[in-house]
């Protein structure tokens, strides 16, 4: 596998705490991925990431990004990161704005020039181009801050928290853009409590606590099929509640049932017998666990100490 990110045993400590906020961490992001970083309050996620940026120096342990040690000066340039806290300019209009952290990232004038107004019409700001900052709601401070973020086009973005402050039209379109990176070949790296998008976004997820990486892999190698399907009937009559009965233990409501089988090879017959019985079937979808239920399973069975930084 093609890693961006690679750590081996990464371990930080924090003056003469016992607990180490980061405790031999080990994690790999493949390259081109949508990547989903999660774990509970202080499990060390922001530590993790200040590391990867070189703002956090490790107590031991190694680590690389884009082929090259943690904290690189030419890695750190094709890195663009959107902190879950930012305070941005607010006296600027957002094209300034974004010309002030072109120059920041090296890019000369006539890149600025092309890439800031693709940067703003790709995050939905076009119109309000020659507005300051100051002005921005909640919302559209979070999408400036995610345009800075890919300004230059780099080969990794980090997010944390992206879609803390947006409703869920403005949820949906940070989805369609970092989609849209992915498209381009770019790398990212999601940190989000918000599971339902990280279930719809990622390729892959970690799942962090106590400082260790306890799961990883993606969202169907994480979360586990359940024995039960909801069949869906034109209508439900007492004839054909019975007949699900025959199966296993059935849940109902006016033209919907939940029907939990000793194994799901007994699925075809049940649908069978369901249409023996004279059901007019419309869908037989089976149960799996939604990544948010596999989280919570995860963290409560694993019974590692948690760190004390997250």
């Amino acid at each position: 596998m093609d890693a961006i990110i690679e750590t081996r045993r990464l371990r930080k400590v924090y003056g003469r705490r016992n607990a180490p906020a980061v405790d031999a961490l080990d994690l790999a992001v493949p390259r081109g991925q949508v990547f989903g970083f999660l774990g509970p309050n202080g499990a060390g996620k922001t530590t993790t990431i200040g590391m990867l940026l070189g703002n956090v120096f490790p107590t031991s342990g190694t680590g690389t990004m884009l082929g090259r040690p943690l904290g690189d000066r030419e890695a750190r340039r094709k890195v663009g990161y959107l902190p879950e806290k930012f305070q941005f300019h607010e006296f600027l209009t957002a094209t300034e704005f974004l010309h002030v952290h072109g120059r920041l990232y090296g890019m000369d004038a006539a890149a600025r020039k092309r890439r800031v107004p693709e940067t703003l019409e790709l995050v939905g700001l076009a119109n309000r181009a020659g507005s300051r900052v100051r002005e921005f709601s909640k919302g559209m401070q979070q999408r400036i801050g995610l345009a800075q973020a890919i300004l230059h086009e780099p080969a990794l973005v980090i997010l944390d928290e992206p879609t803390s402050a947006l409703d869920p039209l403005g949820r949906r379109a940070v989805r369609d853009l970092i989609l849209h990176l992915k498209e381009r070949g770019t790398t990212v790296l999601l940190n989000s409590h918000l599971l339902s998008e990280v279930e719809r976004t990622c390729d892959q997820v970690a799942i962090i606590k106590g400082g260790r990486v306890v799961r990883q892999g993606t969202v169907d190698q994480i979360t586990v099929p359940s024995s039960s399907v909801v069949v869906e009937l034109e209508a439900l009559t007492p004839a054909l509640s019975e007949t699900l009965a025959r199966f296993g233990s059935v849940q109902t409501d006016t033209t919907r049932a939940t029907v939990t089988l000793p194994d799901d090879t007994r699925i075809p017959d049940m649908v069978s017998a369901l249409v023996a019985a004279g059901g007019r079937l419309q869908a037989v979808v089976p149960v799996r666990e939604s990544l948010e239920e596999a989280f919570v399973r995860v963290i409560e069975e694993d019974q590692a100490p948690a760190g004390d930084s997250g």
